[in-house]
C-alpha cells in the first residue's frame, strides 16, 4: 500500500481550460450525490478534512484536484442523479465532467462509487455505459458496505466480483483501492 506523506487541495474547475497540465497521473471518484466520494478520498489518503464533505446533496459543483505525494491526483467529479440546479447549470456541470472523462489522457481509472445499501442504479449504469463507450477504464466500489448485511456483502459480489467493498467509517477497502491504484503509477 502507498503511503501518503502528502495531499493537498490543487485546484478546482468550472471549465476544461481550468485543468491543470496533463503532466500527473489521475485518478477520478465518480459516482451520485451523497454517495460518499469525498468520504472515501478522505479515508483513502488517511485525510480527515481535505476533502469537503457534506449531507446536503450537490455540494460539489466543479472538479476538484487534490496533490497526493506530489505525483498523482485525485479527481473528485461533482455527483450526478440531483437535480435542485439550473438546467443550464446541469448541462455545463454535464458537458464539462465529459470533456474531462473522455479527453484526459492523463487519467488512468474513475473509481465508479455507488451505494452498497442500493446497489446500481440507472443513472450508474448510464454512467458504466458512458464510460464503456469511450473506453475509460473504471472499477465498481461500492460505499456504506458497513451498513449492509455479510450476505448482502456476498451478494454485491458475485453480482461484480471485480468491485471493491468500502467503509469510509471503519477502513473497509482501503488496502483493496490502493492496490487498484499501484500498478497504474
Amino acid at each position: 500500500m502507498i503511503e501518503v506523506l502528502s495531499a493537498t487541495y490543487l485546484s478546482s474547475a468550472f471549465l476544461p481550460e481550468q485543468f491543470p497540465p496533463e503532466n500527473l497521473p489521475e485518478f477520478a471518484f465518480a459516482g451520485r450525490s451523497n454517495v460518499g466520494k469525498s468520504s472515501l478520498m478522505n479515508m483513502v489518503l488517511g485525510r480527515r478534512n481535505l476533502v469537503k464533505t457534506s449531507k446536503t446533496p450537490g455540494k460539489t459543483t466543479t472538479i476538484n484536484f487534490f496533490l497526493v505525494n506530489g505525483t498523482f491526483r485525485f479527481v473528485d467529479l461533482p455527483g450526478y442523479g440531483y437535480a435542485k440546479r439550473s438546467k443550464s447549470a446541469q448541462e455545463q456541470w454535464r458537458r464539462t465532467i465529459e470533456d474531462y472523462l473522455t479527453r484526459r489522457s492523463c487519467l488512468r481509472l474513475v473509481f465508479l462509487l455507488v451505494d452498497g445499501r442500493h446497489g446500481p442504479q440507472p443513472s450508474d449504469e448510464q454512467m458504466a455505459d458512458f464510460l464503456d463507450y469511450h473506453r475509460v477504464s473504471y472499477r465498481w466500489i461500492f460505499t456504506k458496505s458497513d451498513k449492509i448485511s455479510r450476505n448482502e456483502q456476498a451478494l454485491l459480489r458475485r453480482r461484480r466480483p471485480d468491485a471493491v467493498l468500502v467503509s469510509s467509517v471503519n477502513g473497509m477497502g482501503r488496502e483493496e483501492v490502493w492496490s487498484c491504484i499501484e500498478p497504474l503509477l
